[in-house]
Protein backbone atom coordinates (compact mmCIF):
# COMPACT_ATOMS: atom_id res chain seq x y z
CA UNK A 1 0.00 0.00 0.00
CA UNK A 2 1.25 3.41 -0.82
CA UNK A 3 2.26 5.57 2.02
CA UNK A 4 -0.13 8.24 1.79
CA UNK A 5 -2.40 5.30 1.89
CA UNK A 6 -1.39 4.11 4.70
CA UNK A 7 -1.37 6.95 6.68
CA UNK A 8 -5.08 8.02 5.15
CA UNK A 9 -6.41 4.30 6.59
CA UNK A 10 -4.69 4.56 10.15
CA UNK A 11 -6.49 8.03 10.25
CA UNK A 12 -9.75 6.75 9.18
CA UNK A 13 -9.31 3.49 11.50
CA UNK A 14 -8.39 5.92 14.90
CA UNK A 15 -11.63 8.15 14.28
CA UNK A 16 -13.70 5.34 13.52
CA UNK A 17 -16.23 6.11 16.24
CA UNK A 18 -16.36 9.73 14.89
CA UNK A 19 -17.29 8.76 11.46
CA UNK A 20 -20.56 7.64 12.91
CA UNK A 21 -23.25 10.40 12.27
CA UNK A 22 -24.67 11.20 8.74
CA UNK A 23 -27.08 8.06 9.60
CA UNK A 24 -28.44 9.24 12.64
CA UNK A 25 -29.09 12.77 11.45
CA UNK A 26 -30.85 10.98 8.13
CA UNK A 27 -32.60 9.08 10.57
CA UNK A 28 -34.62 11.82 12.03
CA UNK A 29 -36.46 11.56 8.84
CA UNK A 30 -38.25 7.79 10.62
CA UNK A 31 -38.87 10.22 13.71
CA UNK A 32 -40.46 13.00 12.09
CA UNK A 33 -44.53 13.54 13.67
CA UNK A 34 -45.90 12.39 10.62
CA UNK A 35 -44.54 8.72 12.78
CA UNK A 36 -45.96 9.66 15.43
CA UNK A 37 -49.24 10.17 14.18
CA UNK A 38 -49.59 7.35 11.98
CA UNK A 39 -48.02 4.91 14.89
CA UNK A 40 -50.38 6.67 16.95
CA UNK A 41 -53.63 6.13 14.95
CA UNK A 42 -52.58 2.54 14.33
CA UNK A 43 -52.05 1.77 17.58
CA UNK A 44 -55.33 3.45 18.93
CA UNK A 45 -57.64 1.78 16.27
CA UNK A 46 -56.39 -0.63 15.34
CA UNK A 47 -54.19 -1.97 18.57
CA UNK A 48 -51.27 -4.30 18.07
CA UNK A 49 -52.61 -5.40 13.93
CA UNK A 50 -50.11 -3.29 11.99
CA UNK A 51 -46.80 -4.13 14.12
CA UNK A 52 -45.93 -6.30 11.43
CA UNK A 53 -45.64 -3.07 8.74
CA UNK A 54 -43.21 -0.90 11.44
CA UNK A 55 -40.72 -3.90 11.89
CA UNK A 56 -40.80 -4.54 7.43
CA UNK A 57 -40.42 -0.92 7.03
CA UNK A 58 -37.71 -0.46 9.04
CA UNK A 59 -35.89 -3.65 7.52
CA UNK A 60 -36.04 -2.29 4.49
CA UNK A 61 -35.14 1.12 5.11
CA UNK A 62 -31.58 -0.37 6.71
CA UNK A 63 -30.99 -0.98 3.48
CA UNK A 64 -32.19 1.98 1.47
CA UNK A 65 -29.78 4.15 3.91
CA UNK A 66 -27.00 2.33 3.19
CA UNK A 67 -27.45 2.23 -0.58
CA UNK A 68 -27.93 6.08 -0.40
CA UNK A 69 -24.77 6.59 2.14
CA UNK A 70 -22.55 4.46 -0.23
CA UNK A 71 -23.80 6.38 -3.05
CA UNK A 72 -22.33 9.75 -1.28
CA UNK A 73 -18.99 8.21 -0.01
CA UNK A 74 -17.76 6.25 -3.35
CA UNK A 75 -19.01 8.86 -5.73
CA UNK A 76 -18.70 12.17 -3.89
CA UNK A 77 -22.29 13.27 -5.10
CA UNK A 78 -26.03 13.07 -4.26
CA UNK A 79 -28.57 11.22 -5.43
CA UNK A 80 -30.14 14.29 -6.91
CA UNK A 81 -26.82 15.56 -8.36
CA UNK A 82 -26.27 12.17 -10.12
CA UNK A 83 -29.87 12.37 -11.56
CA UNK A 84 -29.32 15.73 -12.60
CA UNK A 85 -26.51 14.93 -14.52
CA UNK A 86 -28.08 11.35 -16.28
CA UNK A 87 -31.32 12.67 -17.21
CA UNK A 88 -30.90 15.30 -20.61
CA UNK A 89 -34.30 16.37 -21.18
CA UNK A 90 -34.90 19.46 -19.61
CA UNK A 91 -38.46 18.59 -19.24
CA UNK A 92 -37.65 15.43 -17.84
CA UNK A 93 -35.41 16.99 -15.28
CA UNK A 94 -38.13 18.86 -14.19
CA UNK A 95 -40.88 16.84 -14.04
CA UNK A 96 -38.40 14.80 -11.74
CA UNK A 97 -38.05 18.11 -9.67
CA UNK A 98 -41.58 18.74 -9.62
CA UNK A 99 -42.41 15.41 -7.65
CA UNK A 100 -39.91 15.20 -5.78
CA UNK A 101 -40.46 19.11 -4.61
CA UNK A 102 -44.05 17.49 -3.85
CA UNK A 103 -42.87 15.10 -1.63
CA UNK A 104 -40.65 17.58 0.45
CA UNK A 105 -43.48 19.84 0.42
CA UNK A 106 -45.08 16.71 2.04
CA UNK A 107 -42.71 16.29 4.19
CA UNK A 108 -42.82 20.04 5.53
CA UNK A 109 -46.42 19.39 5.92
CA UNK A 110 -46.04 17.16 8.30
CA UNK A 111 -42.80 18.15 10.35
CA UNK A 112 -44.34 21.94 10.84
CA UNK A 113 -47.62 20.97 11.83
CA UNK A 114 -46.30 18.21 14.32
CA UNK A 115 -44.00 21.25 15.72
CA UNK A 116 -46.80 23.38 15.68
CA UNK A 117 -49.24 20.90 17.33
CA UNK A 118 -46.44 20.45 20.40
CA UNK A 119 -45.59 24.20 20.73
CA UNK A 120 -49.41 24.36 21.09
CA UNK A 121 -49.97 21.55 23.76
CA UNK A 122 -46.66 22.88 25.62
CA UNK A 123 -47.73 26.91 25.26
CA UNK A 124 -50.75 27.31 24.18
CA UNK A 125 -49.08 29.22 21.03
CA UNK A 126 -51.61 28.98 18.18
CA UNK A 127 -50.82 26.67 15.76
CA UNK A 128 -50.24 29.39 13.10
CA UNK A 129 -47.42 30.93 14.85
CA UNK A 130 -46.36 27.85 16.39
CA UNK A 131 -45.86 26.59 12.26
CA UNK A 132 -43.82 30.01 11.81
CA UNK A 133 -41.53 29.48 15.21
CA UNK A 134 -41.28 25.54 13.52
CA UNK A 135 -39.98 27.15 10.06
CA UNK A 136 -38.11 30.09 11.69
CA UNK A 137 -36.19 27.24 13.80
CA UNK A 138 -35.31 25.13 10.99
CA UNK A 139 -34.12 27.91 8.27
CA UNK A 140 -31.80 28.97 11.15
CA UNK A 141 -30.58 25.30 11.60
CA UNK A 142 -30.09 25.12 7.91
CA UNK A 143 -27.86 28.07 7.74
CA UNK A 144 -25.94 26.65 10.76
CA UNK A 145 -25.16 23.78 8.39
CA UNK A 146 -24.00 25.97 5.83
CA UNK A 147 -21.90 27.67 8.11
CA UNK A 148 -20.45 25.55 10.44
CA UNK A 149 -20.34 21.98 8.85
CA UNK A 150 -21.64 18.72 8.78
CA UNK A 151 -20.28 17.45 11.82
CA UNK A 152 -21.76 20.12 14.08
CA UNK A 153 -25.42 20.21 12.00
CA UNK A 154 -25.08 16.61 13.34
CA UNK A 155 -24.11 17.46 17.29
CA UNK A 156 -27.37 19.45 17.24
CA UNK A 157 -29.52 16.96 15.33
CA UNK A 158 -28.04 14.26 17.77
CA UNK A 159 -29.15 16.37 20.78
CA UNK A 160 -32.67 16.55 19.49
CA UNK A 161 -32.71 12.68 19.17
CA UNK A 162 -31.97 11.65 22.83
CA UNK A 163 -35.09 14.15 23.82
CA UNK A 164 -37.38 12.18 21.22
CA UNK A 165 -36.16 8.74 22.46
CA UNK A 166 -37.13 9.95 26.20
CA UNK A 167 -39.99 11.84 25.25
CA UNK A 168 -41.94 9.04 23.19
CA UNK A 169 -40.13 6.10 25.35
CA UNK A 170 -41.39 6.80 28.98
CA UNK A 171 -44.96 6.28 28.74
CA UNK A 172 -43.90 2.81 27.57
CA UNK A 173 -42.21 1.97 30.85
CA UNK A 174 -45.27 3.33 32.91
CA UNK A 175 -47.97 1.38 30.09
CA UNK A 176 -46.28 -1.69 29.67
CA UNK A 177 -47.89 -3.42 26.16
CA UNK A 178 -49.34 -7.27 26.18
CA UNK A 179 -46.65 -9.14 25.23
CA UNK A 180 -48.75 -11.60 23.28
CA UNK A 181 -50.59 -9.12 21.28
CA UNK A 182 -47.45 -7.55 20.29
CA UNK A 183 -46.01 -11.26 18.95
CA UNK A 184 -49.66 -11.48 17.28
CA UNK A 185 -49.34 -8.26 15.53
CA UNK A 186 -46.19 -9.53 13.48
CA UNK A 187 -47.99 -11.67 11.67
CA UNK A 188 -49.02 -9.96 8.09
CA UNK A 189 -52.59 -8.94 7.23
CA UNK A 190 -55.09 -6.28 7.28
CA UNK A 191 -58.90 -5.61 8.93
CA UNK A 192 -60.14 -3.63 5.77
CA UNK A 193 -59.51 -0.38 3.55
CA UNK A 194 -58.72 1.67 6.74
CA UNK A 195 -55.65 -0.62 8.12
CA UNK A 196 -54.49 -0.75 4.17
CA UNK A 197 -54.29 3.24 4.44
CA UNK A 198 -52.67 3.61 7.76
CA UNK A 199 -50.16 0.66 5.92
CA UNK A 200 -49.32 3.16 3.42
CA UNK A 201 -48.77 6.07 6.20
CA UNK A 202 -46.39 3.93 8.14
CA UNK A 203 -45.04 3.10 4.87
CA UNK A 204 -44.32 6.56 3.72
CA UNK A 205 -43.30 7.77 7.07
CA UNK A 206 -40.78 5.60 7.42
CA UNK A 207 -39.17 4.96 4.39
CA UNK A 208 -39.39 8.39 3.79
CA UNK A 209 -37.95 9.70 -0.15
CA UNK A 210 -36.10 12.68 1.32
CA UNK A 211 -34.26 10.31 3.70
CA UNK A 212 -33.44 8.63 0.67
CA UNK A 213 -31.75 12.18 -0.91
CA UNK A 214 -30.56 13.71 2.39
CA UNK A 215 -28.17 10.76 3.18
CA UNK A 216 -25.95 10.43 -0.07
CA UNK A 217 -25.92 14.10 0.35
CA UNK A 218 -25.05 14.12 4.58
CA UNK A 219 -22.35 11.45 3.56
CA UNK A 220 -21.07 13.24 0.57
CA UNK A 221 -20.62 16.53 3.04
CA UNK A 222 -19.16 14.87 5.58
CA UNK A 223 -16.75 12.79 3.88
CA UNK A 224 -16.16 14.49 0.84
CA UNK A 225 -16.19 18.18 2.04
CA UNK A 226 -14.05 19.91 -0.46
CA UNK A 227 -15.94 17.79 -3.71
CA UNK A 228 -12.83 15.69 -4.59
CA UNK A 229 -14.00 12.25 -5.15
CA UNK A 230 -10.89 10.91 -6.06
CA UNK A 231 -9.28 12.03 -2.95
CA UNK A 232 -10.46 8.71 -1.09
CA UNK A 233 -8.60 5.49 -1.52
CA UNK A 234 -10.04 2.18 -2.20
CA UNK A 235 -8.77 0.94 1.88
CA UNK A 236 -10.32 4.17 3.23
CA UNK A 237 -13.64 3.58 1.66
CA UNK A 238 -13.78 -0.07 2.68
CA UNK A 239 -13.75 0.84 6.23
CA UNK A 240 -15.57 4.47 5.60
CA UNK A 241 -18.53 1.86 4.17
CA UNK A 242 -17.85 -0.59 7.16
CA UNK A 243 -18.37 1.67 9.66
CA UNK A 244 -21.08 3.63 7.34
CA UNK A 245 -22.93 0.14 8.25
CA UNK A 246 -22.80 0.85 11.89
CA UNK A 247 -23.92 4.17 11.60
CA UNK A 248 -27.06 2.61 9.35
CA UNK A 249 -27.30 -0.05 11.38
CA UNK A 250 -27.56 1.84 15.10
CA UNK A 251 -29.95 4.66 13.52
CA UNK A 252 -32.37 2.38 12.52
CA UNK A 253 -32.34 0.67 15.54
CA UNK A 254 -33.02 3.40 17.44
CA UNK A 255 -35.84 4.63 14.88
CA UNK A 256 -37.03 1.22 14.46
CA UNK A 257 -37.49 0.76 18.42
CA UNK A 258 -39.31 4.26 18.88
CA UNK A 259 -41.51 3.79 16.40
CA UNK A 260 -42.72 0.41 17.55
CA UNK A 261 -43.13 2.51 21.53
CA UNK A 262 -45.14 4.45 20.09
CA UNK A 263 -47.66 1.97 18.26
CA UNK A 264 -47.41 -0.25 21.34
CA UNK A 265 -47.98 2.63 23.79
CA UNK A 266 -51.08 3.56 21.64
CA UNK A 267 -52.44 -0.08 21.75
CA UNK A 268 -51.47 -0.54 25.43
CA UNK A 269 -52.98 2.77 27.05
CA UNK A 270 -54.99 4.33 24.17
CA UNK A 271 -57.05 2.15 22.75
CA UNK A 272 -60.90 2.22 22.63
CA UNK A 273 -60.67 6.21 24.01
CA UNK A 274 -62.44 8.32 22.32
CA UNK A 275 -60.14 11.19 19.75
CA UNK A 276 -56.52 9.45 20.71
CA UNK A 277 -56.34 9.13 16.89
CA UNK A 278 -55.16 13.12 16.99
CA UNK A 279 -52.30 13.85 18.59
CA UNK A 280 -53.98 16.60 21.33
CA UNK A 281 -56.15 13.71 22.07
CA UNK A 282 -53.35 11.45 22.58
CA UNK A 283 -51.80 13.85 24.66
CA UNK A 284 -54.88 14.48 26.46
CA UNK A 285 -55.40 10.69 26.94
CA UNK A 286 -51.69 10.35 28.16
CA UNK A 287 -52.38 12.96 30.87
CA UNK A 288 -56.02 11.82 32.14
CA UNK A 289 -54.31 7.93 32.01
CA UNK A 290 -50.54 7.76 32.63
CA UNK A 291 -50.54 11.19 34.57
CA UNK A 292 -48.88 15.74 33.50
CA UNK A 293 -45.45 14.03 33.12
CA UNK A 294 -45.25 11.98 30.62
CA UNK A 295 -48.06 13.70 28.76
CA UNK A 296 -45.33 16.75 28.76
CA UNK A 297 -42.63 14.44 28.07
CA UNK A 298 -44.57 13.16 24.86
CA UNK A 299 -44.94 16.61 23.73
CA UNK A 300 -41.40 17.53 24.59
CA UNK A 301 -40.56 14.49 22.30
CA UNK A 302 -43.29 16.24 19.85
CA UNK A 303 -41.42 18.98 19.64
CA UNK A 304 -37.71 18.18 18.86
CA UNK A 305 -39.39 15.73 16.52
CA UNK A 306 -40.91 18.20 14.65
CA UNK A 307 -37.66 20.43 15.35
CA UNK A 308 -35.44 17.94 14.36
CA UNK A 309 -36.86 16.37 11.28
CA UNK A 310 -38.05 19.69 9.68
CA UNK A 311 -34.08 20.85 9.33
CA UNK A 312 -33.09 17.86 7.88
CA UNK A 313 -36.26 17.73 5.14
CA UNK A 314 -35.43 21.34 4.54
CA UNK A 315 -31.63 20.34 4.06
CA UNK A 316 -32.99 17.57 1.54
CA UNK A 317 -35.37 20.36 0.18
CA UNK A 318 -32.38 22.20 -0.86
CA UNK A 319 -30.50 19.21 -2.09
CA UNK A 320 -32.82 18.29 -4.36
CA UNK A 321 -33.43 21.92 -5.95
CA UNK A 322 -29.57 22.09 -6.72
CA UNK A 323 -29.01 18.79 -7.65
CA UNK A 324 -31.79 18.55 -9.89
CA UNK A 325 -32.07 22.55 -11.27
CA UNK A 326 -28.55 23.93 -10.10
CA UNK A 327 -30.38 27.37 -9.56
CA UNK A 328 -28.48 29.67 -7.60
CA UNK A 329 -31.32 30.16 -4.81
CA UNK A 330 -30.59 31.37 -1.55
CA UNK A 331 -30.97 29.33 1.89
CA UNK A 332 -34.40 30.84 2.51
CA UNK A 333 -36.21 31.11 -0.75
CA UNK A 334 -35.69 27.58 -1.24
CA UNK A 335 -36.72 26.72 2.27
CA UNK A 336 -40.04 28.79 1.71
CA UNK A 337 -40.98 26.74 -1.04
CA UNK A 338 -41.68 24.18 1.20
CA UNK A 339 -42.57 26.02 3.88
CA UNK A 340 -45.62 27.69 2.82
CA UNK A 341 -47.71 25.02 1.96
CA UNK A 342 -47.28 24.02 5.40
CA UNK A 343 -47.83 27.20 6.82
CA UNK A 344 -50.81 27.74 4.64
CA UNK A 345 -52.35 24.47 6.13
CA UNK A 346 -52.49 26.30 9.27
CA UNK A 347 -54.09 29.49 8.01
CA UNK A 348 -57.07 27.73 6.62
CA UNK A 349 -57.66 25.65 9.35
CA UNK A 350 -57.13 22.28 8.54
CA UNK A 351 -57.18 19.09 10.62
CA UNK A 352 -53.70 18.60 11.84
CA UNK A 353 -53.56 15.15 12.32
CA UNK A 354 -55.83 14.80 9.52
CA UNK A 355 -52.94 16.43 7.32
CA UNK A 356 -50.45 14.84 8.89
CA UNK A 357 -51.43 11.35 8.06
CA UNK A 358 -52.57 11.97 4.25
CA UNK A 359 -48.57 13.77 4.16
CA UNK A 360 -47.59 10.50 4.88
CA UNK A 361 -49.89 8.62 2.15
CA UNK A 362 -48.47 11.38 -0.54
CA UNK A 363 -44.59 10.08 0.44
CA UNK A 364 -45.87 6.23 0.36
CA UNK A 365 -45.73 7.34 -3.54
CA UNK A 366 -42.40 9.24 -3.86
CA UNK A 367 -40.40 6.35 -2.34
CA UNK A 368 -40.49 4.52 -6.16
CA UNK A 369 -38.99 7.71 -8.01
CA UNK A 370 -36.14 7.81 -5.54
CA UNK A 371 -35.70 3.89 -4.46
CA UNK A 372 -35.82 2.65 -8.31
CA UNK A 373 -33.00 5.72 -9.41
CA UNK A 374 -30.88 4.67 -5.81
CA UNK A 375 -31.43 0.68 -6.77
CA UNK A 376 -30.02 1.40 -10.76
CA UNK A 377 -27.09 3.33 -9.48
CA UNK A 378 -25.57 1.78 -7.06
CA UNK A 379 -25.94 -1.30 -9.00
CA UNK A 380 -24.19 0.24 -12.20
CA UNK A 381 -20.40 -0.44 -12.69
CA UNK A 382 -19.80 3.13 -14.13
CA UNK A 383 -20.90 4.52 -11.10
CA UNK A 384 -19.45 2.59 -8.22
CA UNK A 385 -16.88 0.68 -9.77
CA UNK A 386 -15.50 -2.22 -7.71
CA UNK A 387 -18.46 -1.21 -5.07
CA UNK A 388 -21.20 -1.58 -6.60
CA UNK A 389 -24.37 -3.75 -5.63
CA UNK A 390 -23.68 -7.06 -5.68
CA UNK A 391 -26.64 -9.07 -7.30
CA UNK A 392 -28.57 -10.34 -4.20
CA UNK A 393 -28.36 -6.51 -2.90
CA UNK A 394 -29.71 -5.29 -6.23
CA UNK A 395 -32.55 -8.10 -5.96
CA UNK A 396 -33.57 -7.58 -2.80
CA UNK A 397 -34.24 -3.72 -3.49
CA UNK A 398 -35.98 -4.10 -6.89
CA UNK A 399 -38.42 -6.67 -4.17
CA UNK A 400 -38.79 -3.77 -2.27
CA UNK A 401 -39.59 -1.31 -5.04
CA UNK A 402 -42.05 -3.64 -6.65
CA UNK A 403 -43.59 -4.38 -3.45
CA UNK A 404 -43.85 -0.57 -2.25
CA UNK A 405 -45.03 0.28 -5.68
CA UNK A 406 -47.73 -2.64 -5.78
CA UNK A 407 -49.07 -1.21 -2.57
CA UNK A 408 -49.48 2.17 -3.97
CA UNK A 409 -51.18 0.65 -6.75
CA UNK A 410 -54.15 -0.74 -4.09
CA UNK A 411 -54.42 2.14 -2.42
CA UNK A 412 -55.27 4.06 -5.16
CA UNK A 413 -57.95 1.29 -5.85
CA UNK A 414 -59.35 1.58 -2.56
CA UNK A 415 -59.34 5.64 -2.97
CA UNK A 416 -60.91 5.62 -6.41
CA UNK A 417 -63.52 2.92 -5.06
CA UNK A 418 -64.37 3.99 -1.73
CA UNK A 419 -63.12 1.43 0.20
Amino acid sequence: MPKNSLAESTRVRRRAPWLLGPALVAGVAYLDPGNVASNMTAGARFGYLLIWVVVAANLTAWLVQYLSAKLGIVTGQSLPQLLGSRIRSPWARRAYWLQAEVVAMATDIAEVIGGAVALNLLFSLPLIWGGVVTGVVSTLLLMYQARRGARAFEVVIIGMVVVIVVGFGAGILVAPPDPGGALAGLVPRFDGSDSVLLAASILGATIMPHAIYAHSALARDRFHPDSDAASLTGPTTIRLLRATRWDVTIAMAVAGTVNLVMLLLAAAALAGIPGTDSLEGAYTALQNSLGPVIATLFALGLLASGLASTAVGAYAGSEITAGLLRPRFSVLARRLVTLVPALVLLVIGADPTEALVLSQVVLSFGIPFALVPLVWLTARREVLGAFRNRRTTTAIGAAAAVALIALNVILIGLVVLGG
